[in-house]
């Protein structure tokens, strides 16, 4: 008993260190006006409690409009974008930030060919393209790295592609929390459970005198 309770006190301790270090680069209350064009809201955002709560409207909302504002063709200006968003739909801000690091220099290129193509698809079933579908024309338009220059049709596709991929990205992601929700609930029942088992024989060893 006392070796399962010292194994779940170490595991949980180090858990612990493991969110602390994955929300260090994160906007916090206490550190948003940090951050370049957040700290022009950052009086705001600290008055903002559902910014920072991980309940579970505020939770969600930052996921399903987090993940779809990452596909969104606006690298570069996500973040204080997502501010605004969390404000306007009173959603968790950290949250909402990370799923903004999907969109990066090394990954931007694939996202935003994977989005073309699906909004481009999308956009044609719904008789809204320019022209007669060509996926061999998108896709070479996609290999040709000229993607982001483009206009037109191609924003159009752009756009309609990150709400759909991000909707399903948004799925994915709310699954995989309540997978690990759900998890480390159990966790600590168990943690808990262990602690007043252990208590309890402490207690039982050494009675309180008269």
């Amino acid at each position: 008993m006392h070796d399962e309770l010292e194994q779940h006190r170490r595991e949980y301790f180090t858990r612990t260190r493991r969110i602390r270090r994955l929300l260090r680069p994160l906007p916090r209350r206490a550190t948003v006006a940090k951050y370049p064009l957040l700290k022009w809201f950052a009086a705001t955002a600290r008055r903002s409690w559902f910014l920072w709560s991980f309940k579970r409207g505020p939770l969600l909302r930052a996921i399903y409009f987090g993940s779809v504002l990452s596909l969104l063709p606006l690298m570069g200006i996500q973040l204080p974008l997502s501010l605004l968003l969390c404000l306007g739909v009173r959603a968790n801000l950290p949250v909402c930030a990370a799923l903004q690091f999907l969109t990066n220099p090394l990954t931007a290129v694939p996202l935003y060919g994977l989005t073309y193509l699906v909004g481009h698809w999308v956009l044609h079933q719904l008789g809204g393209g320019e022209g007669a579908y060509d996926p061999a024309a998108a896709l070479s338009l996609v290999q040709s790295g000229e993607l982001l220059s483009a206009a037109g049709d191609v924003l159009a596709g752009l756009v309609v592609g990150g709400v759909v991929v991000g909707l399903a990205v948004g799925v994915v992601v709310d699954l995989g929390w309540r997978l690990l929700a759900w998890e480390a609930r159990v966790f600590r029942e168990r943690y808990q459970r262990l602690r007043e088992r252990a208590a309890a024989r402490s207690a039982a060893r050494d009675p309180a005198g008269p």
